[in-house]
């Protein structure tokens, strides 16, 4: 099967899509030149930087049966446009008392790794997970990101595809043949008896390193990607946690209020998983400060396979084959 990497699975999704549908039109400030190409200036159009014009302009043309993808670039960009993004896009489906929908794709990068400082390396996700009516994704494969993207444009409610930085250079393979993949719909990455990890983006490959380097100590570690944000396979996560005893949370975003504190919150709150729980839920998350910029630091304030492992290495003390973190 043919490669290509997490960027070109994205703008793959958006040209399939547009060919199919001649209402999908895209608004970003850096035009996307094979978009620009092949659809030309009235469908690929290249904004001011008004991200909050863009962004309301969006709904009022979902309302009028147009279907807007608005390419934030950043995610931290779309932060001027809240007003546009919660009360009115995340609201209006529900406030017009369903009689009309507004599809709109939303995509922002988010994470870091790229030493782009603390205005432009942040994972805020958690903060859009607190709104209803947005549905979002986080995908960690080009497999993911396209079949999502697809599902997503199809979708007649707003979405968000929220993309990892670290990650647009990976390659992996997307098949050539039309496909999407349903949200709400977690996938196992490793299958695993003694611990379970969930992780997001960048870290589901963190996760998948630390786990074959615990596989040599004898220690079986399953890899849960949820991919969907909203909504979420609580039943994937819950049915992997009974079936381990354990589990840690991996996560860019920092720790509080975040997305580790919502899976937590699923492995407690549900009877029959917390009643399996070996030990406490551990969560590996970025340090709660503003990123730095310094490589080191940088390195610093993200987890890495190294935390997960000690992540693990926690909830498995006191098992014979787990050694002290």
């Amino acid at each position: 099967m043919r490669e290509l990497t997490y960027s070109q699975a994205a703008v793959e999704a958006v040209a399939e899509e547009m060919r199919r549908d001649p209402k999908i039109f895209y608004m970003t400030t850096d035009a996307i030149a094979p978009l620009l190409k092949e659809f030309g200036p009235e469908r690929m159009r290249a904004t001011p930087i008004a991200e909050a014009a863009m962004t309301g302009m969006a709904i009022g043309a979902a309302g009028c049966g147009w279907r807007p993808i608005v390419d934030w670039r950043q995610v931290t960009f779309c932060f001027v446009a809240m007003d546009q993004i919660v009360n009115q896009a995340a609201k209006i489906h529900y406030m017009f008392g369903g009689q009309a929908t507004f599809p709109i794709l939303y995509r922002a990068a988010v994470g870091g790794g790229t030493q782009l400082a603390a205005q432009h390396s942040q994972s805020p996700h958690s903060m859009f997970m607190n709104v209803a009516g947005l549905k979002m994704f986080l995908p960690s494969t080009p497999y993911d990101l396209k079949g999502l993207i697809k599902t997503a444009i199809r979708d007649n409610n707003p979405v968000i595809s929220f993309e990892s930085n670290r990650l647009m250079a990976l390659k992996g393979p997307v098949p050539e043949e039309d496909y999407t993949i349903p949200f709400g719909r977690a996938d196992i990455k490793r299958t695993g008896s003694d611990v379970t990890i969930v992780a997001l983006a960048w870290l589901v490959h963190e996760s998948l390193a630390a786990a074959e380097e615990l596989a040599r100590e004898g220690i079986s570690v399953e890899v849960v990607d949820p991919r969907t944000l909203v909504p979420l396979d609580a039943a994937t996560i819950r049915s992997s946690v009974q079936k381990t005893g354990r589990l840690v949370i991996a996560d860019e975003g920092g720790p509080t209020a975040g997305f580790s504190a919502e899976i937590a919150a699923l492995a407690t709150e549900d009877a029959a998983t917390f009643a399996s729980l070996k030990a406490p839920v551990k969560r590996v998350c970025a340090l709660q400060v503003p990123i730095p910029y310094s490589p080191v630091l940088e390195s610093h304030v993200f987890p890495d396979r190294n935390r997960i492992i000690a992540g693990v290495h926690e909830v498995l003390r006191g098992r014979g084959t787990a050694r002290a973190a």
